[in-house]
């Protein structure tokens, strides 16, 4: 889950402008939690195409 769409109990603010100290820390511990919950989902299936195609690319180049 990313936080840029979390709102903060405490002060009702998106947790990602980071305006109180509760927000603060939840923004640091989901950023934490996954390094990869930043990417998009685009970016994410980039990702798995490049996979995909290199896999492909390594499996048409190998011997007989």
């Amino acid at each position: 889950m990313t936080y840029d769409r979390l709102v903060c109990a405490n002060c009702a603010a998106p947790v990602s402008e980071g305006r109180c100290p509760v927000c603060r820390a939840n923004r640091q511990r989901l950023q934490q939690e996954n390094p990869l919950s930043g990417l998009t989902p685009m970016a994410l299936i980039a990702l798995l195409a490049a996979l995909i195609a290199a896999v492909a690319l390594i499996a048409t180049h190998q011997p007989v």
